[in-house]
């Protein structure tokens, strides 16, 4: 369809954004139902883009591009494409039974054994989901190994105020994690139920406020914090952290068994340390073997959401309490994160539509 003569139609701004594909959905703007509050007035064409993940600075070139193919229009003077982000929640099931109020997507970060850098997968994923404009939270539930205080250097004790506990901030991220609350030179001697106790606190009574995404990060394998999470709220998702040896995959495939067997979605794999390139050098090393993540994802029909490098920056921005994908969003593997964290908040958007 195309105009002729006159003005053009919102039926031809329509058919024109047809051509323009959102490149993380792999859908066009139509299809994604993005494209609302079309005004035409003479020449002039306004619309509003509103996208199901986070309207992140990449999207620059989105928004440039419906301008064009609406402004190529005949009769077109002048084009503007306002841009935001709506990001659907996940549909409520059993009548709401689970949700925690105003957290649109609650998500799990696990693995099946330790070692494979899970809580560097979370930290950097929740780190860079922010930073695209997202409102995100970060939640962690690894009891026995609280690791995320450290990676974020965060200090202090979450205050209580009206039977709420106020979660520490990060850059504008809210994190709540037991390792606030104990001694760090104590271990955690907890049997199941004291876990479970635990963790419903931690979901339930802290003041997330409004939150597009909360991170979740379990502690390793597929015990009692699995099941109780997945018992104790709705959860949307999983994102399943692999290394590509044998053993590590393995695991995964019980953990990703455990998560169906409870109904939670697989939205993917992330394959950490892939692969390490020596500075100053291109050809890649794949020190931890290779294929496992691509393995994993044929057999089980599920994404490849992300394979991360191994460097050091990763290592001493963890340290120091400066994540990778923040302190450093143009390295390689600042790129490698931003890149997974637009894979899972699609996957998310793709799931919550279905």
């Amino acid at each position: 369809m195309s105009p002729s003569t006159g003005s053009p139609t919102e039926a031809h701004v329509l058919e024109a954004l047809k051509s323009v594909q959102d490149p993380d959905m792999g859908r066009n703007l139509v299809d994604l139902k993005a494209v609302q509050d079309i005004q035409i007035v003479g020449g002039n064409v306004t619309f509003n883009l509103v996208l199901p993940t986070p309207a992140a600075p990449a999207k620059k070139q989105l928004q440039q591009a419906a301008e064009a193919a609406v402004g190529a229009l005949p009769g077109v003077e002048r084009v503007i494409a306002n841009l935001t982000s709506r990001i659907q929640g996940a549909k409520p099931l059993l009548g709401g039974k689970g949700m925690i109020p105003g957290v649109a997507n609650i998500v799990a970060v696990s693995s099946g054994k330790g070692g494979v850098g899970k809580s560097t997968v979370s930290v950097n994923l929740a780190c860079a989901l922010q930073r695209d404009g997202a409102r995100v939270g970060l939640l962690d539930a690894d009891v026995y190994g609280p690791n995320v205080p450290i990676m974020l250097g965060l200090e202090g004790k979450p205050q209580a105020q009206e039977k709420k506990l106020e979660p520490l901030d990060f850059h504008g991220m809210k994190v709540m994690s037991i390792g606030f609350m104990i001694d760090p030179d104590k271990p955690v001697i907890w049997r199941g139920p004291m876990m479970n106790s635990a963790i419903k606190e931690f979901l339930h009574t802290t003041n997330w406020g409004q939150l597009d995404y909360l991170i979740v990060d379990l502690p390793p394998g597929t015990g009692d914090a699995q099941l109780s999470l997945a018992q104790q709220c709705h959860l949307m998702g999983a994102v399943v952290v692999t290394t590509p040896q044998d053993v590590s995959v393995a695991d995964v495939r019980r953990a990703i068994r455990m998560f169906e067997t409870v109904e939670v979605p697989v939205l993917g794999v992330v394959e950490n340390m892939a692969w390490f390139t020596p500075p100053g050098q291109s050809e890649r090393y794949e020190i931890f073997g290779k294929g496992g993540g691509e393995q994993i994802t044929r057999e089980f029909n599920i994404p490849m959401l992300g394979q991360l490098p191994i460097d050091l920056a990763v290592r001493e921005g963890g340290d120091a309490g400066k994540p990778v994908a923040l302190s450093h969003p143009d390295s390689a593997v600042g790129q490698a994160f931003g890149e997974l964290s637009r894979h899972v908040a699609a996957r998310i958007a793709e799931t919550n539509q279905v």
